[in-house]
């Protein structure tokens, strides 16, 4: 009889435990998600979904009611869902890894100012004038070759940052395909999409290159030299690179995601003109 009481207590206290530690884990993931700002990011992330919605719309459909169209397209990209589905993902894919390094550097002084000046650089990358006016300055740097120019391509290289995102866009340019395929605008096959979407690839790693240096270069400039050295530094950690690849993995499905429902909208649309 004591043993089973025995038992059953130590069970609960088990039961206890367990809960406090996952209560833990996600108060330090909410930690974490705050550090980095996730739901302005995903603002940003919404006003760049808007800006290619009109883009489709000028090019797939001309003549297409503008107002309900954009309706549409903010329904989609509802930055509520986005950061559920975000802060959903992002924990899951960090399943195991430490949190505490992750959301020490980004809460210290340092990883702070440096979200700050990513969302700064992402935000101002809306308009498209300082975008081409950032990559002029890639290539003006890139002659001198200037130390913070080699610190982006190191950078780069250790997070894989190009092949991950051509990947990443290929993928959601698929889903796109999918989206209008099922909607009914379009008879493709599965493997009439795929090699168109191939067909993209060099393009895609073109642009990719040039819109992720210039990025970085516009968000990096003002760092001291030493201080971008810390974050090549951080990133090569065990934990950066598990965050690095859980971000991808997070905001590509989302991306996927959100990439088929504007498929589906655009064939609507285009059945709608057609009526």
């Amino acid at each position: 009889m004591r043993k089973g009481a025995g038992l059953v207590a130590g069970l609960i206290g088990l039961s206890l435990w367990a809960g406090a530690a996952l209560a833990d884990r996600a108060a330090q993931m909410e930690d974490l998600l705050g550090a980095i700002r996730i739901g302005e990011t995903v603002e940003i992330m919404r006003e760049e979904g808007l800006l290619y919605g009109e883009s489709l719309a000028e090019d797939m459909m001309p003549e297409a009611d503008l107002g309900s169209w954009r309706n549409h397209m903010g329904r989609i990209y509802d930055t509520s869902k986005m950061r559920r589905l975000v802060a959903e993902r992002l924990s899951a894919e960090l399943e195991g890894v430490d949190l505490g390094p992750l959301a020490g550097f980004f809460t210290s002084d340092l990883g702070a100012e440096i979200i700050a000046l990513e969302l700064s650089a992402r935000e101002a990358f809306l308009d498209r004038e300082v975008e081409e006016a950032a990559k002029a300055q890639v290539e003006e740097l890139e002659s001198e070759e200037a130390r913070i120019m080699g610190q982006i391509e190191q950078l780069i290289a250790d997070s894989d940052l190009i092949d991950l995102n051509v990947m990443g866009i290929l993928n959601s340019n698929l889903m796109l395909y999918r989206g209008l395929a099922d909607g009914g605008a379009y008879e493709l096959s599965e493997e009439e999409m795929l090699v168109d979407v191939w067909s993209q690839e060099e393009g895609v790693r073109e642009d990719s290159t040039a819109w992720i240096t210039a990025f970085l270069l516009t968000a990096y400039q003002p760092l001291d030299p030493e201080e971008l050295d810390r974050y090549i530094a951080f990133w090569q950690t065990e934990e950066g690179r598990a965050l690095n690849r859980a971000l991808f993995a997070t905001f590509d499905s989302m991306y996927e995601e959100i990439s088929y429902l504007v498929g589906q909208a655009v064939a609507q649309h285009l059945r709608s003109q057609k009526l």
